[in-house]
């Protein structure tokens, strides 16, 4: 699943960071938020373990059972979840990705190493297709869109304080780079 050892390093360092804030959402007033922030936590520091360099960690085959475990528990909650609220389909999906990497690491150790040769074809194509449609609509909304606000409009700067943990935008941002980081894993499968 890896790459050249600096690609890897900058792979595990945005989704480390991704993950981090991940955890400040979690301190969001608005429950929805923080269950979601939780369930994208994990994925990112998910995906900072499995994007370690080869040369510094080569889990033993076990190792992709735990994470193929973790992940389809993810998977079960993301699709309880997406009863109430359709973009949980989304993590629905990342994990049953995530559950796919591990299992073909598990089939196929080389792979990690770099190696290709894990994982179907047809299934790395679709996943990869759908996250590509998923990191294009995410980059599209982070778009501004001139719109004029209310405060602009009186001549005033004022508004509402809102955390970190509410902020929409910083939230997409860390959905658009774990979907780029998704296509790179997927690349190197």
């Amino acid at each position: 699943m890896h790459g050249p050892a600096q690609a890897g390093w900058l792979l595990v360092a945005l989704c480390a960071a991704t993950g981090s804030y991940c955890l400040l959402r979690m301190r969001s007033r608005v429950e929805e938020q923080r269950r979601a922030a939780g369930g994208e936590a994990v994925m990112g520091f998910g995906m900072a373990l499995m994007a370690l360099p080869a040369a510094v960690l080569t889990p033993p085959r076990w190792a992709w059972l735990g994470y193929a475990v973790v992940f389809g528990a993810a998977a079960l909650r993301a699709l309880w979840a997406a009863r109430r609220h359709r973009h949980h389909l989304h993590h629905l999906v990342g994990a049953c990705a995530m559950v796919y990497m591990a299992a073909a690491m598990t089939a196929t150790p080389a792979a990690h190493a770099g190696h290709g040769g894990g994982g179907t074809p047809a299934l790395t194509g679709a996943l990869l297709l759908y996250f590509a449609g998923y990191v294009l609509w995410s980059g599209v909304r982070l778009l501004p869109v001139p719109t004029p606000t209310l405060a602009a409009a009186e001549g005033g700067g004022g508004g509402t304080v809102t955390g970190w943990g509410d902020r929409t935008e910083l939230a997409m941002a860390c959905r658009l780079s774990m979907g780029i980081a998704m296509i790179a894993m997927l690349l190197t499968l």
